[in-house]
């Protein structure tokens, strides 16, 4: 089922949770809504469900306005973030519970019903767990049983709404594994929330990135890491070294040294911040072109090899990440000398730094004629 949102506006008291949104989801797409506490994702997935009503704006399902249909007729299956499984029922009733409230003939008999459950049950690997409650089961189970419920009504839509928060770590990873795994067997059109980067970018087939009830970024997993549009996304997507510098023609100047720009536009003159990850910082030769830092710490976890590094003018930090088997990073410590040099990055027109982390009201379209990824040199 695809779906298509148009301008939606959606407003508590005078706090707008979202302004103008617009998104196509295509038919058995996994996809990640993906952003802070208060950007407005969950607000959007409860519209999409028909839970909250949107003050303007239209929400289409196959081209049918969802609009006069009632929550039951959308049949879309949802999943909460705590279960909202029902403690007095068993693992059995609780997934039958969606079919055994239907009326007239749209109600199974007992013994489809049944069957129907014990196949949910193997598809979400809990069969023989059927006559437990709730609180005979783990976390990660009960999150099972609650898919499975959704899925019992055989939904159009599948919706979640942060499905591993409360489980812990090990739990979290396991269970996006399997979930994968599952949406690739059904084919159902499935619609996440999260506000974990790692699980948006491990799980989604597309992630929308969300700020203040405004979609920043819509794009594959390895665009929105790799080509963010705005400077929330890079700076919500990761860690990110944030450094000023001066654009002239074909030249950047940071920390007092002059790089050239390795691509065929130019950037329009002037103050930019350059945003760079600090595993795309790779350290150089004393010879080569690169910014002059001192080491001031380092720090090795597992295969990764963390350098905290005070640039020589300006004296910003900068973070700088490396694999243990780059023969850089050997023997490295604080007070060593360094020169690092920017191999992918993103330019932006200079903003206040204090509003760099919230800025809901750029345009993404109107960004990337100001942004280039590349290679200095």
């Amino acid at each position: 089922m695809d779906i298509q949102i148009r301008e939606i506006h959606k407003g508590f008291g005078n706090f707008p949770a979202l302004r103008g949104v617009n998104l196509d989801i295509h038919s058995g797409e996994l996809i990640a809504l993906l952003g802070p506490s208060g950007s407005g994702k969950t607000t959007l997935l409860r519209t999409i469900a028909g839970l909250e009503l949107p003050d303007a704006g239209q929400i289409l399902f196959g081209g049918t306005d969802t609009a006069p249909l009632p929550v039951r007729e959308r049949r879309v299956g949802f999943v909460f973030q705590h279960y909202a499984l029902f403690k007095h029922k068993t693992v059995q009733d609780n997934v039958a519970f969606g079919l055994r409230v239907r009326k007239g003939p749209d109600r199974p008999s007992e013994s489809v019903i049944r069957q129907r459950v014990l196949e949910l049950l193997d598809l979400v690997q809990l069969s023989g767990l059927e006559k437990r409650y709730p609180a005979q089961l783990s976390g990660g189970q009960r999150q099972r049983v609650a898919l499975a419920r959704a899925l019992a009504i055989e939904p159009r839509v599948l919706l979640l709404d942060e499905p591993f928060g409360a489980l812990d770590a090990k739990v979290r990873k396991d269970l996006r594994r399997w979930l994968r795994e599952l949406h690739d067997k059904t084919g159902y059109t499935t619609i996440f929330v999260t506000h974990d980067q790692e699980e948006a970018l491990e799980l989604a087939d597309r992630v929308v990135v969300m700020n203040r009830g405004r979609i920043e970024q819509v794009g594959t997993t390895s665009e929105v890491y790799e080509q963010p549009a705005t400077p929330f996304v890079f700076d919500f997507l990761g860690s990110v070294n944030v450094l000023a510098g001066e654009v002239q023609g074909r030249h950047l100047r940071i920390d007092g040294t002059e790089l050239t720009l390795d691509t065929d536009r130019e950037h329009p003159a002037g103050a930019v911040d350059v945003y760079v990850r600090p595993h795309d910082l790779r350290l150089v030769e004393d010879s080569s072109p690169g910014l002059g830092a001192a080491v001031r710490s380092v720090q090795r976890t597992g295969a990764v090899v963390r350098l905290t590094a005070e640039l020589d003018h300006s004296g910003e930090t900068v973070e700088v990440e490396l694999s243990h088997l780059d023969p850089f990073a050997l023997n490295r410590r604080g007070g060593d000398r360094i020169r690092v040099l920017p191999a992918v990055y993103g330019l932006f027109p200079r903003a206040p730094h204090a509003a760099l982390r919230t800025l809901p009201d750029v345009d993404p379209k109107s960004v990337p004629e100001h942004r280039e990824r590349g290679r200095l040199g």
